[in-house]
């Protein structure tokens, strides 16, 4: 296997990622939402988004749902396949970037090591990191779906906050907490930090 990659050449195109962003008039960036379940990120990613369009950035989403449907659909929820559902992720996030694109991904991505490698791959002045910061027992109260009662039966193994760790952000860019703030105020914290970034 080793031999074969030694093979693998790749090929430096005529136009790069500083072309696309200048016809975008945008900076390709990963926003990289992370946090427990039922903390709040796909719906403050979304809102985010629905920002950026409005100010006229390209942007996209990557979320567990979307993605476990199709392209990581053979991964299961152990810890491996856990790391490999993020480290796909990021590839692919890192060829969106690369497209000129504003990502925007809505992860738990409970392993800080998983984090970082992401942070290096598409460089440390493309990623912003956005901590949704809300506690486990408020998390549990927003379960719609009941995977946290789930999970503290046994019937969910590997599940984070209960049977697995989450390793939390100890500096993200930007840090929210939608137990005290509503999503309005959590937006607001996000756009600004983008807009002062841009400035």
């Amino acid at each position: 296997m080793e031999k074969e990659k030694l093979h693998i050449i790749p090929h430096d195109h005529a136009i790069d990622r500083s072309d696309r962003e200048r016809l975008l008039a945008q900076k390709a960036q990963l926003i990289w939402f992370v946090g427990l379940s039922g903390s709040g990120k796909s719906t403050l990613a979304s809102r985010v988004e629905q920002e950026l369009h409005q100010m006229g950035r390209l942007t996209y989403i990557l979320d567990g749902d979307n993605v476990r449907s199709g392209l990581n659909k053979d991964l299961d929820f152990s810890e491996a396949s856990r790391m490999e559902n993020i480290r796909r992720i990021g590839e692919v996030s890192k060829l969106m970037v690369d497209a000129g694109l504003v990502v925007i991904t809505a992860f738990i991505s409970p392993f800080r090591s998983d984090r970082e490698t992401i942070r290096e791959l598409v460089g440390a002045d493309r990623f912003v990191e956005v901590h949704v910061d809300c506690p486990i027992e408020e998390c549990e109260k927003r379960d719609v779906k009941g995977l946290y009662a789930k999970a503290r039966q046994g019937l969910i193994s590997n599940f984070t906050g209960i049977s697995s760790p989450f390793e939390t952000p100890e500096q993200p860019e930007v840090r929210v907490q939608t137990h005290l703030n509503d999503i309005d105020e959590c937006t607001n914290t996000i756009i600004n930090y983008l807009k002062n970034q841009d400035a």
